[in-house]
């Protein structure tokens, strides 16, 4: 019985989140649409702030003072605020099979004493032909064998492109752009990734296949629009990614001071989009939601009838937001809600103490906070219990529809979503790039390249 209702309600939940998310996940939002966003400096970017530059530097022909127009990969972790500039070899295959050649392509190399092609020099972009596998499979073998960064050239022309249909002679053309989506495997590539157009791909390939040198530059930029930098968090108090994160950062967000502010949120489930609202106060979703079937969560340990519910980290998540509120806004650096949420990790993250009142009441006690305050501040904002409205859980759905959030945990700089996971480096390196050139804090100057960075913080 509790396999079958568990079955239900989370489906009733993944409707709810689509739905919710509809917007963010439709065509019109995807990268192919999002390049109406448009800089002189960084021709590609997207609604949600990303923006990236691909630009040929060598050899000087094929240099665009524009640079080349490209999708990038909603998967991979691209260096935010950075850039590679290294040589391009052309694999001369779409790199489905695992065991990748590197011996072969172009421009070719040097033979070495066994009379084999030495291989691609380290560090390198590679271009590989789109086709026959997934974007995610190419660049993870592409991984594989060292490559920095991945450029799949098109094979297809699109179809609005006449000139590229009347040069190729193609009966078939493509009439949407492609989107470089994470087949659900993704989460292991850590190198980003290009696509590029057939029309201009075909001219580098031609390049490289006639033995000369390419050196492609792929950039990505951060908006800098002071010295002050904002970032925020996405995820839930049962969040097991993002647990690591919020252990070691707090010493971050303090030396950061007043030059970041950050805002952590928490993300709710639309219970009313999912019909989880029922009548005479039952919620159509058992213990995932509170307030009638309003808000909710996803169960931890799928158990609806024993364990923790999606219910008590509703609750959890209105707590921390509140904690936040009165500790957390006034500096950006809520030194005491990173003490509670480490307290609570520490004393109450498991299924015998998630919902006791005591032992967050311990955690309240460990982090200096007035437990009070933060009860009244949950009992005025609308409680959990009745079948009304909870002000700050529906500002909460709110921001997550307008910002697009869909994949937790996931981190922002300056309006900016953090591809790949989530680490201390990874957010404290974004928001160090996210700072008006000149106007970067201390700590990242002192940290700026450290090999062992928890030593440097």
């Amino acid at each position: 019985m509790t396999i079958f209702r568990s079955s239900i309600a989370v489906a009733l939940l993944l409707r709810a989140a689509n739905a919710a998310n509809a917007d963010s996940l439709s065509p019109m939002s995807q990268p192919p649409t999002m390049s109406s966003t448009v800089s002189q400096s960084m021709p590609n970017s997207s609604a949600d702030g990303v923006s990236s530059r691909l630009q040929v530097d060598v050899p000087q022909t094929l240099f665009r003072a524009g640079g080349y127009d490209h999708r990038f990969a909603l998967f991979g972790v691209p260096p935010s605020g950075g850039s590679i500039a290294q040589s391009v070899y052309y694999a001369d295959s779409d790199l489905c099979d695992p065991t990748v050649n590197t011996r072969k392509g172009f421009p070719i190399r040097a033979k070495d004493k066994s009379g084999n092609m030495e291989a691609w020099p380290t560090p390198y972009i590679l271009m590989v032909d789109r086709g026959g596998c997934s974007f995610v499979q190419k660049v993870r073998n592409a991984q594989k064998t060292g490559a920095a960064g991945v450029v799949i050239a098109d094979n297809t022309c699109l179809c609005s492109d006449k000139d590229c249909v009347s040069a190729n002679g193609q009966d078939v053309c493509q009439p949407a752009e492609p989107i470089m989506a994470d087949d659900g495997s993704g989460g292991d590539i850590s190198i980003p990734s290009f696509l590029m157009f057939k029309v201009d791909a075909d001219e580098i390939i031609a390049e490289l296949r006639a033995n000369h040198m390419v050196q492609i530059e792929m950039q990505w930029a951060l908006p800098k629009p002071d010295d002050r930098v904002e970032y925020d968090l996405w995820t839930t108090p049962s969040d097991p990614v993002s647990k690591d994160f919020q252990k070691k950062f707090k010493p971050i967000a303090q030396a950061l001071g007043d030059r970041a502010y950050f805002t952590p949120h928490m993300y709710i489930y639309d219970g009313i989009k999912s019909n989880c609202q029922g009548y005479n106060g039952e919620s159509m979703c058992y213990s995932l939601c509170t307030n009638n079937g309003r808000y909710c969560a996803t169960d931890p340990d799928n158990d609806l009838d024993h364990g923790i519910s999606g219910a008590d980290v509703v609750k959890e998540s209105l707590r921390r937001i509140c904690i936040w509120r009165h500790y957390g806004e006034p500096d950006g650096v809520g030194t005491e809600w990173w003490d509670y949420v480490a307290q609570f990790m520490e004393r109450c993250d498991n299924t015998d103490y998630f919902a006791s009142d005591n032992c967050v009441k311990e955690c309240y006690k460990h982090a200096s906070i007035k437990g009070d305050i933060i009860e009244r501040c949950i009992s005025d904002s609308g409680g959990l219990d009745q079948d009304k409205s909870n002000t700050f859980l529906d500002l909460e759905m709110q921001a997550q529809v307008q910002r697009g959030v869909v994949i937790l945990p996931t981190a922002f700089v300056n309006t900016v979503a953090l591809r790949g996971g989530l680490s201390v480096d990874t957010v404290f390196t974004a928001v160090c790039n996210g700072y008006l050139e000149g106007t970067e804090p201390e700590i990242c100057k002192e940290c700026d390249g450290c090999v062992n960075f928890d030593q440097c913080i």
